[in-house]
């Protein structure tokens, strides 16, 4: 019998990323997909053909709870305020959420199929209904090493991150470009000289002049080594994430140790990653080549030379697509245990949405 499936949040930006690879998948022809907003309840579904004709209340519990799968990027109030509710109410359909705010809950799975599908499918044998999406970075960073992963060669890593703007959602994306445009326009490059040029952006990156709203500090040729809220061990929350959701993901039985410093850089769209880790045991280099690169479908083992570094191992060549190519891989001064690393992907791709429409298709299979 076809599946009634609720999509929320849909008109954010992992929503639509969300709905753009359902409808290139055909994902939605597999369902009776109905949208569900809260600002344009009851109208008319002139969006997306392929879903019911109205738009259902995202805040209307018996309209939710006709639903057997409920997808929501709508955030974690959202996820905290409505799923209490549909429990009370004796819903017991599938949970699938973008946010963070359930992920370490017992009774909910974190979802990265290519790495930890006999989990997820443990959990539906087990009668789990949570599944959540988790953090982007943690994501990328399992996509990209998952041979190791797999292959119980990680001792400890440390991930230091170039995390875009997008992952602080829209509005902070057009706040990085409105700040790039408020210190461009202002330059006249033809008669500026460079030092004088500096000495301008300085002067506006520190001034009142320029709209700081959604990252708190200028980004636009700056950056930001804080990310999300602080944790008691001096950590910030997004670095806490790391070893946390990894290890529930992987489900190890001796923790991982992964810790590393979280960057915001003025990068539009794609993560950046940077690691150090520690092997289990000492490996020939090509032999590690080889673990990376064969891992899964969509991660691209990126040769350590300059001319191909500069072509695939950067946003430009990532952005829009599932690629997560790993290059600059050698052993380094530390000794034969050490490995250096450096990643790149698509946070609203493997790091947010498509997680969730591989999910949904797993419990329709």
């Amino acid at each position: 019998m076809t599946k009634n499936v609720a999509i929320v949040g849909w008109r954010g930006m992992v929503g639509s990323v969300l709905m753009q690879r359902m409808q290139e998948e055909g994902d939605l022809q597999k369902v009776n997909a109905t949208l569900f907003s809260t600002s344009q309840k009851g109208q008319k579904n002139d969006f997306y053909p392929e879903c019911t004709d109205t738009i259902g209340d995202s805040n209307n519990i018996e309209e939710l709870k006709a639903m057997d799968i409920i997808i929501t990027c709508q955030g974690g109030d959202y996820s905290k305020e409505i799923y209490p509710k549909l429990k009370a109410a004796n819903w017991n359909g599938y949970w699938i959420d973008a946010a963070s705010s359930f992920r370490m809950d017992e009774d909910a799975t974190i979802i990265l199929d290519p790495l930890n599908m006999d989990v997820i499918k443990t959990d539906i044998a087990n009668g789990i209904k949570k599944f959540i999406g988790g953090n982007c970075t943690v994501s990328l960073m399992l996509m990209g090493l998952g041979g190791l992963f797999k292959e119980g060669l990680v001792e400890n890593l440390v991930s230091h991150t170039y995390q875009a703007a997008s992952g602080a959602g829209a509005a902070a994306m057009m706040e990085l470009l409105k700040q790039s445009n408020d210190i461009t326009s202002k330059i006249d490059f033809d008669a500026m000289e460079a030092l004088n040029a500096e000495k301008f952006v300085s002067h506006m990156l520190n001034s009142n002049e320029i709209n700081t709203e959604k990252f708190l500090a200028p980004l636009s040729y700056s950056l930001i080594p804080w990310i999300d809220s602080p944790m008691e061990n001096g950590q910030t929350r997004e670095e806490w994430k790391a070893m946390a959701e990894a290890n529930k993901i992987l489900r190890t039985k001796n923790p991982i140790a992964i810790d590393g410093t979280c960057v915001r850089v003025p990068n539009l769209r794609c993560h950046s990653q940077a690691f150090t880790i520690r092997l289990t045991k000492s490996v020939e280099l090509k032999t590690i080549e080889e673990i990376i690169g064969s891992h899964n479908d969509w991660v691209e083992f990126v040769p350590n030379n300059k001319e191909e570094t500069l072509k695939k191992l950067t946003p430009a060549y990532v952005s829009g697509t599932h690629r997560v190519p790993v290059g600059r891989v050698r052993k380094t001064n530390f000794g034969p245990l050490y490995l250096n690393a450096f990643s790149v992907g698509d946070q609203l791709l493997w790091g947010a949405a498509e997680p969730l429409r591989r999910m949904l298709m797993i419990l329709l299979d």
